[in-house]
């Protein structure tokens, strides 16, 4: 490191200690280690860690930036696994963790929303309105109960009720803008607007999603939706025993969607992605061979009676609607479907009661699936869970711990997420060029479809790996690169991206040069996130690089 770099560094530390206390500033050697692991190869360096209590820091934060050119990349819980952690886009940042500003601002019964911080997460809120005994639900990932609410929401992630579209069920945003001055969004930016926590549009251009996936502004609050408890609620599973059977099983379900019978989010997952999430690797039975033989992988699908396709939902509704769609979603996955299984509360109880009376009828390990049925049952009502958080162990040769943190432990994970229309003819071409892929890179295809909106289906394949296997790291981003490329060369995009993929993605064209135009307006020392999906060409400057800081 140049003298000059150090000291470009130390002086935006010092200041950054004055502006959020310096037992908030982080310049340790193992916890900038660790805050630089991810689930997958990286190479970025982190040059401190900065922790703001409240938006006025949030904003000194960054002219202390713009002052002493340190970039700075936020973070609000960290839990992005799969897409990149806590590890920066590029390398020389400090980490803004936004974890401190956990406030529950405003709350709205009767209206069905909540204002919040970055810091607030899915397991919070949940507990919040658990203890007013609200009737309101959220909509929660399975990523995990830490994971932060505008977090997932800005990266455009989903869910599994009727409000599975995060962002699109948030409004009012609160920005800092890389300068440091502030914005609101729609009727927000007016005193005492009355709608502004209801209505996302306001008045004139809308610029809430100029600050969705991009580096434009940190969202220090915003408002979600929250979603009515219905009078009924069930859950419905399906199999579909051969691999040709996808097609046919989305054409069914996409009437069903778009006249507003299903009115959730449908998930389809193959046989590896529900294997991965039953248990671990079979590493005794495949005998040390990777990826899981075809023969084994057939046996290991009768015993726990997996289909080639697995698919879950929920209807909600009145008795008398919920009657009605299961009737109809009956009809439509009639002959496409080897199994169809309605469950609600009572069902549940039940099963779990006589679990073990009915494995010894049937030898089916009833209680083993009733084990992962059970958080995914809840995660359509909205209640947190971290249950899936295990799959990205599949291939370690330990078990998960009671406290899951698969950076720590070295799981390796990395997500593709491209988006597909609606058809079973696109769900065909897509997963049997993933499968190809994949396995030809020794990994496990691990595929789910989610039946996102009325018209697209987004597919999320998983690279589950052993970060400590040797060369594993290199084979699955190597694999992951492939994906994206080939992917988008048959026209499917992902949308989300890893920290590693950001600048990849980037087209020639007017959309590009706006974005880039936008960028160098609002933050001319590209002090904000560099490289986050927005990359300006040119403006790393020599003092950013290396980041080592100066302890």
């Amino acid at each position: 490191m140049t003298s000059d770099v150090r000291g470009f560094i130390t002086d935006a530390v010092t200041q950054w200690a004055e502006a959020v206390g310096p037992e908030n500033v982080i310049t340790d050697a193992s916890c900038l280690r660790a805050a630089e692991s991810g689930t997958f190869v990286t190479h970025q360096q982190i040059s401190a860690i900065v922790r703001p209590a409240d938006r006025g820091e949030v904003q000194e934060c960054l002219r202390i930036a713009n002052r002493c050119q340190a970039p700075v990349y936020p973070i609000s819980s960290g839990k992005n696994w799969g897409y990149g952690s806590r590890v920066p886009a590029s390398d020389g940042c400090t980490l803004l963790d936004l974890g401190r500003m956990n406030r529950i601002v405003d709350f709205n019964e009767e209206l069905g929303y909540v204002t919040v911080e970055p810091g607030v997460t899915q397991g919070q809120l949940y507990d919040f309105l658990k203890e007013r005994g609200s009737r309101l639900w959220i909509d929660a990932t399975g990523a995990s109960p830490l994971c932060s609410l505008i977090g997932n929401a800005v990266e455009r992630g989903f869910g599994h009720t009727p409000y599975g579209d995060h962002f699109g069920n948030s409004c009012g945003l609160e920005v800092v803008l890389p300068d440091g001055s502030v914005i609101e969004t729609g009727f927000a930016r007016f005193p005492s607007a009355k709608a502004a926590p209801l209505y996302r549009w306001g008045v004139g251009p809308a610029l809430d999603g100029l600050f969705s996936q991009s580096n434009l502004g940190i969202v220090t609050r915003m408002t979600v939706w929250l979603m009515p408890a219905p009078e009924y609620f069930q859950a419905y599973y399906f199999r579909v025993e051969s691999p040709d059977g996808l097609a046919g099983l989305v054409d069914a379900l996409r009437p069903l969607r778009m006249d507003g019978t299903i009115r959730s989010s449908s998930h389809i997952a193959n046989d590896y992605k529900v294997l991965s999430a039953l248990g671990q690797y079979p590493w005794e039975r495949a005998h040390g061979l990777t990826p899981l033989p075809g023969a084994l992988l057939d046996q290991l699908c009768r015993e726990l009676k997996i289909g080639a396709w697995n698919g879950s939902g929920a209807l909600y509704g009145t008795r008398g609607q919920v009657k009605e769609a299961r009737r109809l979603l009956r009809r439509a996955l009639s002959g496409k479907v080897s199994r169809l299984e309605f469950l609600d509360d009572r069902k549940l109880r039940l099963a779990s009661r006589f679990a073990k009376l009915y494995e010894r009828i049937s030898g089916w390990n009833l209680e083993r699936t009733l084990t992962v049925l059970k958080p995914v049952y809840g995660l359509m009502q909205g209640i947190p869970t971290d249950l899936p958080l295990a799959s990205t162990y599949w291939r370690k040769r330990t078990p998960p711990p009671a406290q899951m943190d698969p950076d720590r432990d070295g799981c390796g994970l990395l997500w593709c997420s491209p988006v597909a229309p609606n058809q079973g003819s696109h769900a065909r071409q897509l997963t049997e060029l993933v499968v190809e892929i994949v396995l030809d890179y020794g990994f496990e295809p691990a595929i789910s479809l989610t039946v996102l909106t009325d018209r697209t289906l987004s597919c999320i394949i998983s690279i589950a790996y052993d970060r400590e296997a040797p060369g594993d790291d290199e084979r699955a981003m190597a694999c992951y690169k492939e994906l994206l490329n080939r992917l988008a060369e048959n026209g499917y995009y992902p949308y989300r991206l890893s920290t590693g993929a950001m600048s990849s993605m980037a087209s020639p064209g007017c959309y590009t040069q706006l974005l880039q135009s936008l960028k160098q307006t609002l933050d001319p020392g590209d002090v904000l996130a560099p490289g986050r999906y927005i990359t300006v060409e040119g403006s790393q400057q020599e003092p950013r690089k290396p980041s080592t800081p100066a302890h």
